[in-house]
């Protein structure tokens, strides 16, 4: 096969590859978000149990970069594209890991009454989500701006988290009681709002896949 054809062929596989990897992350997210908003040990647990999956492909992207790195000498768009998508499987696996720590927190609150949930831990959760799918799709169909708006919409979720943290510290000191569960719903909000900080990282690799710009830590298009 001719070399081109072959990179070709080869980018197409790791395209396909990383977005394996983004709909099992995904999956990951919405089925532990789904658990902790009506206490699902179940569906919790399977979140956990399913994280094996998540981590398998990842050490597999890793190699198939890394062979691709060391067969093919990519230049130009291809090597951004290689290191692209490695940014994006550890900020991928990363979310699976928030979503496990999300379920987590599930299976625990599960076994004790039920708090009232703040309105703004299900915002929250829908721009995680939201964020989620918009990065992928900015990565399949190329767009920086919406890989762009993606890094501006993270600041409505610190601001969900900040009022989520008030409000339940605030329950916490009038009804002294409610502190372990409360200390949970505290570190759930943490984990769903750390999920929208890796999101802006994928919106990154995404804009530094397209236009090979680095903007880290000031993303936008």
């Amino acid at each position: 096969m001719e070399q081109r054809a072959y990179i070709t062929q080869r980018m197409d596989e790791l395209k396909k590859q990383v977005l394996t990897m983004a709909a099992m992350t995904r999956k990951a997210l919405n089925d532990a978000i789904k658990a902790f908003l009506v206490l699902d040990s179940d569906l919790a647990e399977s979140v956990i149990h399913g994280d094996v999956e998540i981590n398998e492909i990842e050490n597999q992207l890793d190699q198939f970069n890394l062979e691709l790195l060391a067969l093919t000498q990519p230049m130009a768009g291809d090597l951004r594209a290689i290191v692209g998508s490695m940014r994006m499987t550890m900020n991928m696996e990363r979310i699976g890991d928030e979503a496990v720590n999300l379920a987590h927190r599930t299976v625990f609150l599960s076994t004790r009454p039920p708090l009232p949930l703040d309105p703004n831990m299900d915002k929250l959760a829908r721009i995680a989500q939201e964020m989620l799918s918009d990065a992928i799709r900015a990565f399949v169909e190329g767009d920086v701006q919406l890989a762009a708006s993606i890094c501006v919409r993270d600041q409505a979720a610190d601001d969900l988290h900040y009022k989520i943290m008030r409000k339940v510290i605030t329950d916490m000191l009038d009804e002294s009681r409610i502190a372990e569960r409360g200390v949970h719903h505290i570190m759930a909000a943490k984990h769903i709002e750390r999920v929208a900080d890796l999101c802006t990282n994928l919106a990154e690799a995404v804009i530094f896949i397209v236009k090979g710009e680095e903007i880290k830590h000031r993303c936008q298009a």
